[in-house]
């Protein structure tokens, strides 16, 4: 009870239940976040092994109509490119001819975020880098499946502590740890110290 006065009187709020099982516990909840992660990933790694295929992506042409399309209705009244600079942004990627080598980038990392989401392994980053390419099609003005992939691939950042444990992350994330916790493999023992005799 002391804890909770203490942390209580600091400001900071304690997770709700619902929040704790949602994205703490590794009971039945984590069934739940492996059938979002499978469905996902699978999304993901069609997405990506279908641009592999293409050769119109891989030589960037593809990605550089879509650009253009965006920045043409960026300029029209209601546009789906709500921000200037994002379409200031796409014309310095075409003006750099960015395009031949951030569209195999694309498939790439739709191709591994999708792997990862399957096998659960480093769920929340993957989820992360999925989201963050979703975030940017719609910035472009592109909704279809954009914003139902992006809320599920933030659900999965929140919960990246248990999302993977039907996974390789049950095994992966406590081996290696996280920036600011060392895993079991980088842990050091304290070194004995030893008392000189007296003379």
């Amino acid at each position: 009870m002391a804890r909770t006065n203490q942390t209580l009187a600091q400001g900071v709020l304690q997770d709700h239940p619902l929040e704790v099982q949602l994205f703490h516990s590794t009971g039945p909840i984590t069934w739940l976040w492996l059938a979002i992660r499978l469905w996902l990933g699978w999304q993901w790694v069609q997405a990506g092994f279908e641009k592999f295929q293409n050769p119109k992506w891989m030589d960037g042409s593809a990605l550089a109509g879509f650009w253009q399309g965006a920045i043409k209705n960026a300029a029209a009244p209601h546009s789906n490119v709500g921000f200037d600079w994002y379409a200031g942004f796409l014309n310095n990627l075409l003006g750099s001819h960015a395009q031949t080598w951030f569209a195999p980038l694309v498939a790439a990392g739709e191709l591994l975020a999708g792997i990862c989401l399957i096998v659960g392994l480093f769920t929340g980053a993957a989820a992360l880098v999925a989201a963050f390419m979703n975030f940017n099609f719609m910035l472009a003005g592109s909704s279809g499946v954009n914003p139902v992939y992006f809320l599920l691939g933030m659900l999965l950042v929140l919960a990246w502590k248990n999302a993977g444990w039907w996974g390789l992350d049950r095994f992966v994330l406590p081996a290696f740890g996280t920036p600011w916790h060392t895993g079991q493999l980088f842990h050091r023992a304290p070194k004995p110290v030893t008392i000189p005799p007296e003379a």
